[in-house]
């Protein structure tokens, strides 16, 4: 026991310096800059394709057959741009998490990722244009790209700053000029560098670096996380972390929040072609089977745990914790029960907090791949809607119902640990009144 209990301090150990890196910190604090375009894109997309029967059809006769064509450019020009936003974001906050200039980082970054992308794309009769910025790479299919050239040109931006490697101007220049000077050192090398990297590879391969990387790492990632096994690691992570104090949504997502994006964009040109099924190649795991089906109510899917508490708790500890957390819990805050019952290091807890969440992986990944939920595509939603209205707006009625049998089956989950929590409850505030009396 006492072996077991060294090695999983020292696997949180490690989890907490992984997670507080500089790379990792800038990755999450810049992938953050893409939700506001990602929800924006994701309401115009929703309202081209609500998942509604006849939905289409009717649109179509009451305004036309091109009813959705600005609805669908403005889902172009958000999530067409996913890289972009990635590689600012993130080269910006790893500079100004140093204290230096982010928005010089930021530009510097975005020229870097321009250089080393395609500058021509072909034409369906194979006629090669040039002059151009290709939206496939700039899409999903550039998000690993954008991360690796974001934390580089950042890491190497802060480094020259911080070594005094600049252009100094004189006492009394504005900060913005001298900013600027400051920046082309950094700025002209790292440019440089993705002026080799494109040259070698485009001479050596009549390819580019986000070519490669796409096909040689960002495809295996998405295939790996887009596994039963690979949901399975991802859910447990999340809530084991979270039962040891770590924020685990936080920490796992940090990470695979862009992939597993990629896998929701990726799912956006199947739903354009009508081709949208696990048969057409359609990726299951998506950011919404983690947010809005594996932890909805919050991680560990506690909303059962307080409907539970509700109906059979008899402690005041436990009436007063699931009453006043049921509300936040709705909206999908837990930390009130988290923290207030609590459940970070309760030995009762510990199952039905890792089990639950595994339970709605099995049964969404389950209905996504048998055809009964249609895989999910880039439409998001605020992260506090609450159960059932996110199920519906996402799934349609399937989506719902489904999120209904998980929300039932964590209630009975949760109920037996309640019950046991709840008699150790009682026996201590009855032990307590006895000293007071």
């Amino acid at each position: 026991m006492q072996t077991f209990k060294k090695m999983f301090d020292n696997f949180l150990n490690a989890i907490v310096k992984i997670s507080s890196t500089k790379a990792l910190v800038a990755l999450k604090d810049g992938f953050v800059l893409t939700m506001p375009i990602t929800l924006i894109g994701s309401l115009f997309l929703l309202l081209a394709n609500l998942p509604i029967n006849g939905y289409g059809k009717f649109m179509e006769n009451t305004f036309g057959a091109n009813w959705n064509i600005g609805l669908n450019q403005v889902a172009g020009a958000t999530f067409d741009i996913l890289a972009l936003i990635t590689v600012i974001g993130i080269a910006y906050f790893y500079a100004k998490n140093e204290n230096e200039d982010g928005i010089s980082s930021a530009i510097i970054a975005l020229v870097s990722f321009l250089v080393i992308s395609a500058s021509s794309t072909a034409t369906e009769s194979g006629e090669l244009v040039g002059g151009v910025i290709p939206k496939t790479w700039t899409g999903a299919q550039g998000v690993i790209t954008a991360i690796i050239i974001g934390l580089i040109s950042g890491a190497v931006f802060t480094y020259f700053v911080k070594k005094k490697i600049t252009i100094k101007m004189p006492k009394g220049v504005p900060d913005g000029v001298a900013n600027s000077f400051a920046a082309l050192i950094p700025g002209l090398v790292i440019i440089l560098g993705s002026m080799i990297v494109y040259q070698v590879i485009k001479i050596s391969f009549d390819s580019t670096l986000t070519e490669l990387i796409f096909k040689g790492l960002q495809i295996p990632l998405q295939n790996l996380s887009d596994s039963f096994v690979g949901g399975l690691v991802i859910t447990l992570l999340i809530s084991l972390l979270f039962w040891a104090g770590l924020h685990g949504p936080n920490i796992v997502m940090g990470v695979m929040a862009p992939i597993l994006t990629a896998n929701a964009v990726a799912n956006n040109t199947l739903l354009q072609s009508g081709k949208l099924s696990v048969a057409e190649g359609a990726h299951i795991m998506t950011p919404q089977v983690i947010d809005n089906f594996v932890k909805f109510g919050g991680t560990g899917i506690t909303l059962g745990l307080l409907i539970a508490a509700l109906i059979a708790a008899k402690s005041n500890q436990m009436k007063s914790i699931s009453k006043l957390s049921v509300v936040p819990g709705i909206f999908n805050i837990n930390e009130p029960v988290i923290f207030g019952l609590p459940i970070v290091y309760n030995p009762f807890m510990l199952v039905p907090f890792i089990l639950v969440p595994i339970m709605g992986l099995i049964i969404t990944y389950g209905a996504i791949a048998i055809g009964i939920l249609t895989p999910f595509t880039g439409v998001q939603i605020p992260w506090t809607t609450p159960p059932i209205i996110s199920g519906f707006i996402l799934g349609g009625f399937s989506g719902a119902i489904i999120q209904a049998i998980i929300l039932v089956l964590s209630v009975l989950i949760y109920l037996p640990f309640m019950k046991k929590q709840d008699k150790v409850l009682v026996e201590n505030e009855a032990k307590s009144a006895e000293l007071i009396s």
